[in-house]
């Protein structure tokens, strides 16, 4: 497999909250995490950073993650943890309070592929050169759209577009989505809405679909992002499902 993550401020904002990682546990299974903090200065940056490296210092450490219903348990159970270590914090640190962070992950192994993610950190797979979205948003818009109120169109430009219906730091317990995928996709592509809301679906596909390395693609969609205004963080996994590591 060929894999590559990298985050990145953007052109407008003065700090980076996201956090990012691949990581391999010891029978070489993956984890692959991206985390969109919130909650200001440092608070965000904290927030995401403790469901990414949480995440990655339990995951690294097993032997196997498991069957599939182990790995679902275990998205779950961690899941929760880190939501509970998140207000243990905001506890502790007074000026923290509001803090939160989205996440979206995969799990990889041999036998099954699996995403989990709350907010609207957004986790995708690429098919026969196509790329799908596998997870869905935790917004008011998207909620919207699905009852009907506003169209996909509608929804692009609302003003209330960000507006979070959940997220680590903000629910407590905090319920995540699991979604099982396809083993014959070619690459996962997990991101934080930075890239998302600055790049088409289509246009991520065109550059991931062309022909540079893992590290040149990747790179290549975080300046095609600011570009195009740059206006929040941006986070990318990415990781080829053939070829060398």
């Amino acid at each position: 497999m060929k894999a590559y993550y990298i985050t990145d401020t953007g052109k407008v904002r003065t700090h980076n909250e996201d956090s990012v990682m691949i990581v391999k546990n010891l029978s070489g299974e993956y984890l692959m995490i991206v985390a969109d903090g919130m909650g200001g200065h440092k608070a965000g940056e904290i927030a995401s950073s403790i469901v990414v490296n949480g995440l990655s210092d339990k995951f690294k450490v097993l032997e196997t993650i498991g069957e599939k219903q182990e790995a679902v348990n275990w998205i779950r159970e961690k899941t929760n943890e880190l939501n509970e270590a998140i207000f243990k914090y905001t506890d502790e640190f007074k000026e923290s309070k509001g803090m939160g962070t989205t996440m979206v992950l995969s799990i990889i192994t041999k036998e099954y592929i699996l995403f989990g993610n709350v907010g609207d950190s957004s986790g995708f797979v690429m098919k026969k050169g196509s790329l799908y979205k596998v997870t869905k948003d935790h917004t008011l818009v998207n909620l919207l759209v699905e009852t009907g109120e506003l169209t996909k169109e509608e929804a692009i430009n609302h003003p209330r577009k960000n507006v979070l219906m959940r997220a680590l730091g903000a629910n407590n317990p905090v319920d995540v989505d699991i979604f099982d995928v396809d083993t014959e996709s070619d690459a996962v592509l997990l991101c934080s809405d930075g890239l998302t809301n600055m790049l088409s679906v289509e246009q991520i596909e065109k550059v991931l679909n062309s022909d540079l390395t893992i590290e040149e693609k990747i790179v290549k969609l975080i300046k095609k992002s600011n570009l195009r205004g740059g206006t929040d963080n941006v986070s990318i996994a990415y990781l080829e499902l053939d070829g060398d590591e």
